[in-house]
């Protein structure tokens, strides 16, 4: 397979979140497309198996190095620049395991920006089980959350915990129990552990262990920027139209940039990035 390496959420290769690209998956089979996943080895790789004849939509199946995800924001992004770069801007509908994902592509002075429009989000309160076992994992304590914030498990596509740092150090010092959080995240069905500080009410700095999908990090997280917003959206937080710039990636060496808009009326949300060829 022809695999396209982009990195997304930047508009530099040397940062943001690497994704694999495949646009002519067809026919091909879960076994090979993962083993294609796993050779590229970043935390996912997108396969459009398909495009239906009728809407234009097309069939787009996302893999980590260990196993097929439902959706991942950052490969669709990649993905829809791939395809601009191919047949120029505008607007796309990816038919992902998670549902319809409206994509709009427009140029950038240095290539293309996507925004994805998530399926509708959704967030309930961690129950003490799941928030003892997650801060045993990641060797925090629960004065190292934010108060204002309470630990919710998000949805956009995905489930993701949802946990505020009490300060920006506490952020930076990420030294976790890759193994148990792993088993743990199998277990409840987590995909990702966003982890966040709020700088102001515009600026957020994320964080994303991402063991299930047998990566440490991830530098750039669309799917739990999503599921983020929502989360925002149901604590109450935001109470007209929103944009929020969230901050990932800087701590691991590959910053990274996601716009994210949040409509308290719309239980969707958007989420913006670059993305241009690493090779």
């Amino acid at each position: 397979m022809d695999v396209q390496r982009f990195a997304a959420f930047s508009d530099a290769p040397g940062g943001g979140n690497p994704a694999g690209v495949v646009l002519d998956a067809a026919g091909r089979t879960d076994a090979e497309m993962l083993a294609v996943a796993t050779e590229v080895g970043y935390s996912e790789t997108a396969f459009i198996t398909g495009r239906d004849e009728h809407t234009g939509a097309y069939r787009v199946r996302y893999f980590s190095p260990a196993a097929e995800v439902a959706f991942c924001g950052h490969a669709t992004v990649a993905t829809a620049v791939a395809l601009a770069e191919r047949d120029g801007p505008g607007g796309l509908v990816f038919d992902t395991n998670a549902g319809a994902v409206p994509v709009q592509t427009t140029p950038t002075e240095s290539g293309f920006a996507a925004t994805l429009t998530s399926v509708a989000t959704r967030s309930r309160p961690t129950d003490g089980a799941e928030l003892d076992a997650a801060l045993a994992a990641l060797h925090w304590d629960h004065a190292d959350l934010d108060p204002a914030f309470p630990p919710h498990v998000a949805f956009a596509g995905n489930d993701h915990l949802v946990l505020a740092a009490a300060t920006r150090s506490r952020l930076a010092d990420l030294d976790y129990d890759f193994a148990a959080l792993r088993t743990l995240m199998e277990r409840v069905g987590w995909t990702t552990v966003h982890l966040f500080w709020r700088e102001s009410r515009g600026v957020v700095h994320a964080r994303d262990p991402f063991p299930i999908g047998g990566v440490v990090e991830d530098p750039a997280t669309g799917a739990a920027a999503a599921a983020f917003g929502g989360y925002l959206r149901a604590l109450g937080v935001i109470d007209h139209p929103t944009r929020i710039t969230v901050h990932q990636g800087a701590d691991m060496g590959r910053p990274s940039r996601l716009l994210v808009e949040v409509d308290p009326a719309d239980a969707r949300v958007r989420v913006t990035g670059s993305a241009v060829r690493i090779d």
